[in-house]
């Protein structure tokens, strides 16, 4: 059987997730020129593949024209651009339509692998399951050889950093400073550093005078605490809700560290091949999320003779009630050696 020569790659929210496809995209795009890609995710994610050419994106609008039935009339519009093959990189109901109506109009489909089973062991407490899973990135990578592609990902090419234009020149500045991100909030309270040892990261970091600090967030009541934050230190720099997607990728290309949660902006700055540090509470990077590329020494993490449990979910959903706090047990000062360590 012949190679599909155009593949609709589909992978809907959220913003993290759909970032740990690019690094694979790019050796697919690479390795393959001639296969053409199509991809199929939330408007605002456009501006991630920007960098990877021959590209195509196809946007949902899941809650407009394309929410309910709807989904099969993206599937038709993904038809008529002569798609021949689906990577379902999802694999939820909304991406079981999409896959599905194309299955039966006769094209071939893969779906993602997400290891349910053996996630549900690593989060059961059970120390003899307590070792690192495949990579999401890994699992995506999985689904394009389902469809007869061979993908080593150790064969990725980080771009070049983003041009800096004079809007991120006027958010660096002239001095000779190191830029470092920090990123301190999470989908679950489980996951996010307490906002006071953070402030303390930023208080230590800020004493240096060596570096240009930017904290990226956002919804109003997160930016109303980096407004603080940005307002008590002369280093620090507040630029959620002040720019759009694509320059704050341009911006984070262009950072020397990035400090995050196990969530999305970890996953933007590593697809650039920026220096991430993250922060783990209930969750941990076995289950296979983790930044790509970075180094494994670069994970901090709650201390697991306090909270043996740890992992208690993938998504830090789930966990004991007393366990909520368990990134308290990450010293600000730890935090701070590993960044001076990296920088």
């Amino acid at each position: 059987m012949s190679l599909p020569s155009h593949i609709l790659v589909i992978r809907l929210s959220a913003l993290g997730d759909i970032a740990m496809t690019v690094p694979v995209l790019r050796v697919m795009a690479k390795k393959y020129p001639d296969t053409k890609l199509t991809i199929l995710s939330r408007n605002y994610a456009q501006p991630l593949f920007s960098d990877i050419p021959g590209i195509d994106f196809l946007g949902a609008d899941l809650k407009g024209e394309h929410k309910g039935f709807g989904l099969l009339k993206l599937a038709a519009e993904a038809k008529v651009l002569g798609i021949d093959a689906v990577a379902d990189l999802h694999d939820v109901i909304r991406t079981k339509v999409i896959r599905n109506y194309l299955s039966i109009a006769g094209l071939q489909t893969a779906v993602i692998d997400k290891g349910r089973a053996e996630k549900k062991l690593l989060t059961s407490g059970d120390d003899k399951w307590f070792k690192q899973l495949k990579t999401t990135h890994q699992r995506y990578a999985d689904v394009f050889t389902h469809l007869g592609f061979t993908l080593d990902l150790s064969e990725h090419e980080f771009p070049s950093p983003a041009p800096v234009t004079p809007r991120l020149n006027s958010l660096m500045g002239t001095e000779p400073k190191k830029a470092i991100g920090i990123a301190p909030f999470a989908a679950y309270k489980s996951k996010m550093y307490p906002l006071e040892q953070t402030k303390e990261v930023i208080r230590l970091l800020d004493t240096t005078e060596n570096f240009r600090i930017f904290l990226f967030g956002g919804g109003k009541k997160e930016i109303d605490h980096l407004r603080k934050l940005e307002s008590e230190f002369r280093s620090v720099t507040n630029i959620a809700g002040q720019l759009t997607l694509s320059e704050e990728l341009a911006l984070i290309s262009n950072l020397d560290l990035m400090l995050s949660m196990d969530s999305s902006n970890g996953h933007l700055a590593a697809m650039y091949g920026v220096p991430v540090v993250t922060l783990w509470g209930v969750t941990h990077p076995y289950a296979g999320f983790a930044p790509f590329n970075q180094d494994a020494a670069n994970h901090l993490m709650a201390d697991r003779k306090q909270y043996p449990e740890i992992p208690t979910s993938v998504y830090g959903n789930r966990f004991p009630e007393s366990y909520e706090d368990s990134m308290k047990t990450i010293p600000a000062e730890k935090v701070v050696d590993k960044i001076l360590g990296l920088l």
